[in-house]
């Protein structure tokens, strides 16, 4: 299996129940999510557009995938806010394609273009590195079964603080769910919000 037939099995409604441990601090935190995950054609407007913003040769994507979410966190405020939607394209090595780079429009920690790397190890699991100037962030996903994918992440901050968490999704069966083209950002739409960093795509 490779990244974009992962990305295929990962195509619907999720709900997400997570537990991220601080740390710093020796204390865990609750939080869940609801998910929604449509892959995209190699040849999608949106695909095409996030390699030239990497100036990486479109016809070398395998695909990519939109994400939109909405959740809530233990410890939250009155004023954070837990959701958005990314769109993202998959390019593999040339001579593995296995691993590559996943490329977004906009980064979590930066507002700028990420290029995260990307992994599928022997058991299956998808393995996702993304560097930021500020923090590291390493994730795997992997299916338990089709309908349960389990999801483990760490952050580590400079000065040493990291987070770790872990996620069980199980998927939510809906007898219809709108096109992409319904749900998929304009190219310019950047009024996304994350007030705390859990994950390399946001969720």
């Amino acid at each position: 299996m490779d990244a974009m037939e992962f990305f295929r099995r990962s195509a619907g409604k999720w709900r997400s129940q997570r537990t991220t441990h601080h740390l710093a601090f020796r204390r865990a935190e609750l939080g869940d999510s609801e998910i929604l995950v449509e892959t995209l054609d190699k040849d999608h407007p949106q695909v095409v557009e996030i390699c030239e913003l990497h100036q990486i040769d479109p016809h070398r994507a395998i695909g990519g995938a939109f994400v939109s979410w909405a959740g809530s966190m233990e410890w939250d405020q009155n004023d954070e806010n837990h959701s958005g939607s990314t769109v993202f394209a998959l390019v593999p090595e040339e001579d593995n394609p296995k691993a590559g780079k996943l490329l977004r429009e906009r980064g979590y920690a930066e507002i700028v273009p990420v290029a995260g790397l990307y992994e599928m190890d022997e058991e299956e699991g998808l393995i996702l590195v993304t560097e930021y100037e500020t923090m590291s962030v390493v994730e795997r996903f992997w299916f338990a079964s089709p309908d349960l994918r389990l999801r483990t992440s760490t952050v580590t901050r400079f000065g040493g603080f990291s987070t770790a968490s872990f996620c069980s999704e199980s998927r939510i069966q809906v007898e219809s769910a709108p096109s992409s083209s319904d749900r998929l950002p304009d190219s310019d739409e950047n009024a996304r919000t994350t007030p705390e960093f859990h994950s390399a795509f946001g969720w």
